[in-house]
């Protein structure tokens, strides 16, 4: 290998550090580009409502440089002109050849750096996240003037789409990209991580419930994420509510956010049983609120790209319910063995699947899904490494 992969990202985030770290200890020459430093600096997430500073590695096992972000309203939550790196410019203005890998067009910065790369001979690659259900969505003449201008960005500018899943590939192959140019770098978290978190914890779990104070005999449903309309929270509680088993159910929301309240107030006024909102959890507690339940549920509206704390909670050997906007579903929701997919909204349906799951449950209560293990093995950093080097031919 010859080329340096260049991976430009808005800033170090818990999913993708771990990801650059095993790629460089696969020996492939990579170097990461970050536009801002929030993550690390323990800034305020609006989303969560609550200042967030990760606890696991950041920055350890890779090479990355940080870029002065020239913005005048900087920060990644503030929109196209948050993230204004114009280093982005100088740092790829070399002779030698380079693979530029870029996370979308959301930023000004993205942007440039994918004309920078295109007129100093590097090849350029795509890694975004829209999934085709969520273009299909968006109508009139402003969405027609964006996808139009992709088209001309995409035709002219990109050599390979790195696709992360079924929706995504989708989406490429709608603007007319071909198969040659796709690359399937799938999302996925550090599932030898996640894999050894499971085996050392599952047997523990009686002893673990009892140290998160949660309810033992029941049937433990988990969301995770935050608390905002996109996730939508509430249309689970409303689902546990028109359950004829939800006396049964024990429901750990496991994040924090805006509508906390509006949750809160819900959950009172119904009278549910059994409802525990965590608060932010950091990556490194995470994993006994996995081995602890007994399935998860993301019942997310547009904007939930993909979800990787799915991807999270089937190396578990969680089943899981997606709602079919989830980005992830059409590559994860195999059969029902391992789970469902609902109409986002649909409320009763939603209801119907959390029945499902636990009369399945009631069966079996000690078996974990032994399919959501095997599906989840093919989204892993060993099939990105392996795919990325396509690139160098």
């Amino acid at each position: 290998m010859s080329k340096k992969i260049i991976f430009i990202n808005s800033h170090p985030i818990q999913y993708f550090a771990p990801l650059y770290a095993f790629l460089t200890k696969a020996n492939m020459d990579i170097e990461v580009l970050y536009c801002s430093d929030e993550t690390i600096k323990g800034a305020m997430d609006k989303e969560f409502g609550v200042p967030i500073l990760w606890d696991v590695p950041l920055l350890i096992g890779y090479n990355s440089i940080f870029l002065k972000n020239n913005a005048f309203n900087k920060g990644i939550h503030n929109g196209f002109w948050g993230l204004m790196n114009i280093g982005i410019w100088k740092a790829l203005r070399t002779k030698e050849k380079k693979i530029v890998i870029v996370p979308g067009w959301q930023f000004f910065s993205f942007v440039l750096a994918i004309f920078a790369a295109k007129i100093y001979g590097h090849k350029v690659c795509i890694r975004a996240e829209t999934p085709l259900s969520h273009k299909l969505l968006n109508h009139g003449i402003l969405q027609t003037l964006k996808n139009g201008m992709l088209k001309l960005l995409f035709r002219n500018m990109i050599d390979h789409f790195l696709y992360i899943g079924q929706e995504n590939k989708a989406y490429y192959k709608s603007f007319g990209i071909t198969d040659e140019q796709l690359i399937f770098t799938p999302y996925s978290v550090d599932n030898d991580r996640f894999q050894k978190d499971f085996k050392e914890l599952v047997p523990q779990t009686e002893k673990i419930k009892k140290e998160l104070q949660l309810p033992e005999n029941k049937f433990i449903i988990l969301f995770s994420g935050k608390f905002i309309e996109k996730k939508r929270p509430l249309d689970l509680l409303k689902a546990i509510q028109l359950s004829p088993h939800k006396n049964s159910f024990a429901v750990v929301f496991m994040g924090e956010g805006e509508l906390r309240r509006e949750m809160e107030v819900y959950i009172e006024k119904n009278q549910l049983k059994n409802c525990i909102l965590t608060g932010f959890v950091n990556q490194s507690a995470v994993k006994k609120y996995y081995a602890t339940s007994d399935v998860f549920v993301m019942c997310s509206g547009v904007g939930e790209t993909w979800g990787l704390s799915t991807n999270e909670a089937m190396n578990f050997g969680l089943p899981i319910i997606l709602s079919h906007l989830t980005g992830s579903s059409a590559d994860f929701v195999k059969t029902s063995s391992n789970g469902y997919v609902f109409n986002t909204g649909d409320i009763n349906a939603l209801s119907k699947c959390l029945d499902d799951s636990y009369l399945k449950y009631k069966k079996n209560p000690k078996i974990k899904c032994q399919s959501s293990l095997t599906i989840v093995k093919e989204y892993s950093f060993e099939t990105i490494a392996n795919n990325l080097h396509q690139l160098y031919k």
